[in-house]
């Protein structure tokens, strides 16, 4: 199997965990909260991965990662509101499928190609991706702005990180996560503010206590991150993006194994879907 597919494959099973994990975390803090420790460190983990590398920053590539973080800042509050709203069954696959989908053409208005094979693993993973994120029976309805949104950032993420190129080693992910930092951090501030105004209590019991255990979400979203980079320098844009995006298959495993959640036959085929996929662009 090529190294790229590999890596972001390794990319996609991180995003899993660091969603797993991050979700367990937001049933107990704040999502807000959650996702600013978590993106915290990442940022610490981004940047000390950028000083490892020889890499002199170059400011198109740092423009570029300043974009992708912004991307995916966006896309994981667009992500959780619709999640906090009930909206899991809409806004969930929604953002998976865009995440998928929307690179592709991006890459073919930039002269890329595929390979028959790898038609045939777009072809499986999309709908795969959408049958492993749906959650049946949960969430009610609405969600299409979140999720649409929420794709658009996820995109936005991996389109922005293939286009830095490698010149600038892990600069462009440092950038992407120092900028997601501010993001979340105005998300945050600008919360507190609104719920001092209006007298309200908008977070819920416990959300005041810092919760220092979404540093590990943090860590695995930042490694993640990094080997989709690496993954994007031996594969196309769309290999990398479609690849990576089937994360949400293993938050789905990780649910089975670790919660002894049930897994529905949309699920299973679903999963199926996916490692045909896997299968058919390392055939190719």
């Amino acid at each position: 199997m090529p190294t790229a597919i590999l890596l972001a494959l390794a990319a996609a099973a991180l995003y899993g965990a660091s969603d797993f994990l991050g979700g367990l975390l937001s049933r107990r803090s704040h999502y807000a909260l959650v996702g600013l420790v978590g993106q915290s460190a990442a940022a610490i983990g981004g940047l000390a991965a950028a000083l490892a590398v020889s890499a002199r920053p170059d400011a198109g590539a740092i423009g570029w990662g300043i974009g992708a973080g912004l991307g995916g800042a966006v896309g994981t509050l667009a992500l959780y509101r619709g999640l906090s709203r009930g909206r899991m069954n809409v806004a969930g696959p929604l953002s998976a499928v865009g995440a998928a989908g929307l690179p592709i053409p991006v890459d073919l208005l930039s002269g890329g190609e595929f390979t028959s094979l790898a038609v045939v693993g777009v072809g499986l993973a999309i709908p795969g991706i959408w049958l492993v994120a749906a959650q049946p029976g949960r969430g009610g309805g609405g969600g299409v702005v979140e999720g649409l949104l929420a794709g658009l950032g996820f995109a936005a993420l991996f389109v922005c990180l293939d286009r830095a190129g490698d010149t600038a080693g892990l600069w462009p992910v440092a950038a992407s996560q120092l900028s997601a930092v501010a993001v979340l951090a105005a998300f945050v501030l600008a919360g507190r503010r609104g719920a001092g105004r209006t007298g309200e209590v908008e977070q819920p019991a416990g959300a005041a206590r810092v919760p220092w255990a979404a540093v590990w979400p943090g860590v695995l979203g930042v490694c993640s991150t990094v080997l989709y980079a690496l993954s994007t320098r031996g594969a196309t844009l769309a290999v990398s993006a479609v690849i990576t995006s089937l994360y949400p298959a293993f938050t789905v495993a990780l649910a089975a194994l670790v919660l002894r959640e049930r897994t529905s036959l949309a699920h299973a085929a679903g999963l199926l879907l996916c490692a045909a996929s896997v299968g058919a662009f390392a055939a190719g």
